[in-house]
């Protein structure tokens, strides 16, 4: 029997419409004549999804007993003996009541599938098991309920269901997700427009990359090597020149002409691992194109044109950039080069771009042979084998164990030949190969005693064994200098691959680079010198290690950066193999440097702007709204102690209140003013203690209004950490606002909740809201948004309340109220290591 096939539907998030679209899919394939029935589908009492079951054949549920309750469960066994073609299977990551045929209910599908049985199910992004955890990271809340990746990717169609955040956080405000009760916490906590913004990223990601592993499988299975142009990925050929810079922007400007554009740098190095490549400036080229969000690879290959093309079918590029080559014209005499050959070869699918630059037809440099560096104990010893071995084995063979014969006499010579090679490279192996033959030809050749030789079969063994003692010398030899080369090329790319990742992340300090500028060189002190100008004197701006260097003359090895700043390490001296790793260290010190002066200058000069901005907004203030209840005082006095007019008593007391009024609201300007004082000026010190909810927000809302607050503090809050004073006034300042803005007759709501390891306390109102875009601004000093009469406030009650919830460690950010205005939610700790148990939550009050 052929197995069933699985069709998902994959959405970032509930409420999206997977049951939905499930659910039209089924009365699509009725009208086809098709037999499809509802295994099982959870429409959660939304009337919509609801009046999808009309006309849909529903196979009964089985009914459970667990834990004295009674739950369903898909009856598998009826599924299976009704045996349709289509059987509708909602929730797939969902875990079966226990005493259920299987454990989770993708189990029960595989057993669908297994029969022959199509099947059409749903899955949310979070419930892939191998995302639990970046799910957790982004929404707070850990899956239980999670579905095996691979059972999912083994599906023969996933259909990615999608919504934007605003347009799924309005279908949950209308009720047509969860119930009225619990809108307005969804929206709060799980539905918040982050959290779904990044859910949804999640699911296009994973269903974008199902989508290229479905093409690659096709491609395999077909055995279609030609490229496919389904998204631009372009292809950079690098050759380590200065010109692969202009190359890679060349490539980016034209990925951003297409959705979708990749670019993928390659640099193709021969097997032999000689290169003419600068290894810094690969190092930049790296660094930039991974700035301009491609990635770079490194292709070992002795055919470079091949390797470039087999690179770019590999990936399915649809387009190859390369520089116009550097080689002068005789040049062209050894072949047509890199660039044409590619453009001959790389047929009608793959377009190559060759680019000018700055450094055509200038040459290219030679690759630079080096030798190994083997060690002075290790050419000592192989000298002394290759000069004193053949001696020692000529006394051996003469005296100890004479008459072995020519041809052993020769291959225990070319054996210290070869040892001499192994020990001392090639010029001890020529000395070793010398000396044997002399000695061969005098001891063990006849006549002996003399360099004469009579067999002429003999001249041309003496011959053969020199010849097969310098090959073997070379290649013993060549092999150890690649064998080094090897080595040290890779120690050289990790350690500038962990500059460059420093530079794309920018975490290193300038002690921790230094410090690892110490080990990898194995040097005593290592310091980074500045100075202001060629006659200035130096300064250290970090060194690690005893008695760092006071100057670069004190140095035993030291690199310029610039004309001002040099990098100067004591301990021993370097070779000059070792400085262009070095110069590498250097250059990113003096980046680390000039970033920290940087941010220093950007900071200050952020805080003298705000300064000056604060100083602007404050005389403003001072000359308008703060003289606004003086003069009303001023007038009420002046009234009070006139002769001319005889008040009455009614006069008189609301005089002496407009008096009050007005020293009330002066008091409370000048207590904002001082406070974003203290804030800005960093004397605000928290002492932060267990404090119960309960007792600090009923004392905040002392300057209300009685009857314009409903409050809803649930006694079983757990304890929070919280300088009190604080607290009090950030609330305080923010239900001053809400109330402010509310409408009259309204009520403001005051209610608080656990989420997690905090409590987050939301202040509620009904007023005109405030866009998104102006979210942010409310919170800055001397801020007001919409037509807010001059003389309610100088517009620092949100910045202080939002300054003093940081200074205690807690959070202030504003949304919006499902069915308008807007929601202040301060978000702070809850105590550490105390959880009290409470009754039940008290009911709402009214203050």
């Amino acid at each position: 029997m052929a197995r069933g096939k699985l069709r998902i539907y994959l959405g970032a998030a509930p409420g999206v419409g997977k049951t939905y679209a499930m659910l039209s899919e089924a009365h699509r394939r009725i009208e086809r004549g098709t037999d499809c029935v509802v295994a099982l589908v959870e429409h959660h009492d939304r009337p919509r999804t609801e009046v999808m079951l009309h006309g849909l054949e529903q196979v009964p549920r089985r009914e459970l007993e667990y834990r004295d309750a009674s739950f369903t469960e898909m009856d598998v066994a009826a599924v299976l003996r009704r045996a349709p073609a289509v059987a509708l299977v909602d929730e797939l990551a969902h875990t079966n009541i226990p005493g259920s045929r299987n454990a989770k209910r993708w189990q029960d599908v595989e057993e669908l599938l297994a029969a022959g049985i199509d099947v059409i199910s749903t899955v949310n992004i979070q419930h892939l098991e191998s995302l639990g955890d970046v799910v957790e990271s982004i929404t707070g809340v850990r899956q239980r309920e999670t579905v095996p990746d691979e059972v999912v990717r083994r599906a023969d169609q996933i259909e990615l269901v999608d919504m934007s955040p605003p347009a799924l956080r309005r279908r949950m405000a209308h009720g047509n997700i969860y119930r009225p009760d619990k809108v307005d916490a969804a929206l709060s906590n799980y539905f918040r427009p982050g959290n779904l913004t990044a859910l949804r990223e999640l699911a296009l990601l994973w269903v974008a990359d199902r989508v290229d592993a479905y093409l690659t499988e096709y491609r395999n299975e077909h055995r279609v090597s030609a490229i496919w142009g389904s998204r631009e990925r372009i292809v950079v050929g690098l050759t380590g020149g200065p010109e692969g810079r202009t190359l890679l922007r060349r490539a980016a400007r034209l990925a951003e002409k297409g959705a979708g554009g990749e670019v993928m740098a390659v640099y193709i190095s021969r097997s032999d691992g000689l290169t003419a490549a600068s290894p810094k400036e690969l190092a930049v080229q790296r660094t930039l194109v991974e700035d301009l969000g491609g990635t770079f690879h490194h292709v070992i290959g002795d055919d470079i044109p091949a390797a470039l093309l087999d690179f770019a079918r590999g990936v399915n590029a649809t387009q190859i950039v390369l520089g116009v080559s550097r080689r002068r014209t005789w040049q062209y005499v050894f072949g047509p080069g890199v660039g044409a050959t590619v453009a001959r070869d790389s047929g009608p699918d793959l377009d190559v771009h060759l680019i000018t630059h700055g450094e055509v037809g200038k040459g290219r440099g030679l690759p630079v042979a080096r030798g190994a560096r083997l060690g002075r104990s290790r050419v000592v010893g192989g000298w002394l084998v290759g000069v004193l071995g053949p001696i020692l084995l000529t006394w051996l063979l003469t005296s100890v164990v004479p008459d072995v014969g020519l041809a052993n006499d020769m291959l225990l010579f070319l054996s210290l030949t070869v040892a001499a090679a192994l020990l001392g490279g090639l010029f001890p192996a020529l000395a070793s190969a010398v000396a044997g033959s002399l000695l061969l030809n005098w001891y063990f050749t006849p006549p002996v005693d003399t360099l004469t030789i009579a067999d002429g079969r003999n001249i041309v063994a003496i011959a053969v064994f020199v010849g097969v003692a310098v090959a073997v010398a070379s290649v013993v030899d060549l092999a150890a200098r690649r064998t080094h080369q090897a080595a040290r090329l890779r120690a050289e790319s990790e350690i500038l691959s962990f500059l460059a990742g420093n530079v794309l992340r920018g975490e290193t300090s300038l002690d921790a680079l230094l410090e690892r500028v110490r080990e990898t060189f194995g040097m005593e002190s290592v310091a980074l010198l500045e100075r202001e100008s060629a006659v200035a004197p130096w300064t250290c701006a970090g060194s690690v290690g005893p008695r760092p260097c006071a100057g670069p003359d004190e140095a035993d090895v030291d690199v310029p950066v610039g004309d001002h700043t040099a990098l100067a390490l004591s301990g021993r001296v370097l070779p000059a193999e070792d400085r262009r790793v070095l110069a590498a260290f250097a250059a990113q010190a003096a980046v680390v440097v000039d970033r920290r002066r940087l941010q220093q200058e950007a900071n200050q000069a952020k805080e003298l702007a705000e300064g000056n901005r604060i100083r602007t907004a404050l005389l403003a203030a001072v000359s308008h709204d703060l003289r606004t209840p003086l003069a009303g005082i001023k007038a009420a006095v002046t009234s009070l102690r006139s002769d001319d007019v005889e008040w009455s008593e009614e006069d008189q007391v609301e005089l002496l209140e407009a008096i009050e009024n007005g020293a009330d609201r002066l008091d409370h300007l000048v207590g904002n003013l001082l406070d974003m004082s203290r804030l800005q000026t960093g004397t605000v010190t928290p002492i932060i203690r267990e404090t119960d909810l309960d007792e600090v927000i009923p004392m905040a809302l002392g300057g209300v209004p009685e009857g314009s607050v409903n409050l809803d503090v649930p006694e079983s809050l757990p304890m929070v950490g919280v300088d009190r004073g604080l607290l009090e006034r950030s609330v305080a300042n923010i239900v001053e606002n809400a109330v402010k803005y509310n409408p009259p007759g309204e009520r403001v709501l005051v209610s608080a909740s656990a989420i997690a390891d905090r409590v987050e306390i939301r202040v509620v109102d009904r007023g005109p809201g405030v866009p998104d875009e102006v979210k942010d601004r409310i919170f800055e000093p001397f801020q007001r948004y919409g037509d807010a009469p001059r003389g309610d406030g100088v517009g620092l009650g949100l910045a202080v309340a939002r300054g003093f919830a940081e200074a205690v460690g807690g959070t202030l950010h504003a949304e919006d109220t499902p069915g308008g205005g807007l929601t202040m939610v301060l978000a702070v700790r809850t105590a550490p290591q105390r959880r009290r148990e409470r009754p039940e939550a008290s009911p709402a009050v009214t203050w």
